[in-house]
């Protein structure tokens, strides 16, 4: 099984901000989130080149955090095919643990026809992390409700782990986050364990969002101007279209063998194992 590792991207030179700071005044639920997957050595540049108006975030001197996510999906990954079949109303509900803080959330996000984000959060249990009951349920489908969605039932699909820098540009109340290390799984309520069917991104390239207001920011432009452009990149549908359905599009078909890789499975048959394990 694949770890987890954070490339240099030179944040210990950055000046740092704390938590409370950081949602108090860049955490704006209702945003336009890019996403950009560079090399490393891209993603350094931009820490440098935002250095002078971003802080880092710190936690007990820790200037990344593990994210451990389980997405829930209909047993025909509604959400998934959803996304990749461009469709603008769209939405994904996930549970998501801040492994070294012990702190678990079930968050549900909705895309709106402007290409905006809305993102609701509900606190959970560390001893919830991964699982789909009836407080789950009913918190998903009050979100879909309000934002004129169906309501559906779901199940645990597949978890994604990675680890998570922040810069938050407080004065304009943006965000930049890196992820590195990136490896998913599917799941049918169970842990990721050695041996399980896998995706996971190259070591040589970071995940970049930056989340902010509807015009680019800095770190935008400075991506732009490297030659890197967003992408509708989803961790979850990437890693669940090559894993449980084969149903990649043809972005994520030129990501396989160069940004992503997957261990050789006979893919088709997850879906169904999984769908008969969550109703036995």
């Amino acid at each position: 099984m694949r770890c987890a590792v954070t490339p240099e991207l030179a944040l210990a030179g950055l000046a740092t901000v704390g938590l409370a700071e950081v949602v108090g005044k860049a955490a704006a639920q209702h945003r336009t989130d890019r996403k950009y997957i560079v090399p490393r050595t891209v993603a350094a540049r931009l820490v440098e080149h935002v250095a002078e108006d971003h802080r880092v975030l710190s936690i007990e001197g820790r200037l990344s955090t593990s994210y451990r996510s389980t997405y829930f999906d209909t047993p025909e990954l509604r959400t998934c095919r959803d996304h990749l079949q461009g469709r603008r109303r769209r939405w994904k509900a996930r549970s998501r643990l801040y492994v070294e803080d012990a702190l678990c959330r079930l968050e549900v996000k909705v895309r709106s026809t402007r290409g905006t984000t809305l993102k609701a959060v509900a606190e959970s249990s560390p001893s919830r992390y991964g699982r789909f009951g009836e407080t789950e349920q009913g918190f998903v489908d009050a979100m879909l409700e309000e934002h004129g969605h169906a309501t559906t039932a779901l199940r645990p699909t597949l978890e994604v782990r990675y680890r998570r820098s922040t810069l938050a540009d407080l004065a304009a109340g943006t965000r930049i986050t890196l992820d590195t290390g990136l490896v998913s799984s599917p799941r049918d309520g169970g842990p990721m364990g050695p041996g399980d069917p896998q995706v996971w991104l190259d070591e040589e390239f970071t995940v970049v969002e930056t989340k902010g207001g509807p015009l680019p920011g800095r770190a935008d432009r400075f991506l732009v101007a490297t030659g890197h452009r967003p992408q509708t990149f989803s961790k979850y549908v990437a890693s669940a279209s090559l894993l449980l359905a084969d149903l990649p599009d043809n972005d994520v078909r030129r990501m396989l063998g160069h940004q992503l890789h997957r261990t050789p499975s006979t893919v088709t048959t997850l879906l169904p194992l999984l769908t008969r394990r969550t109703a036995s």
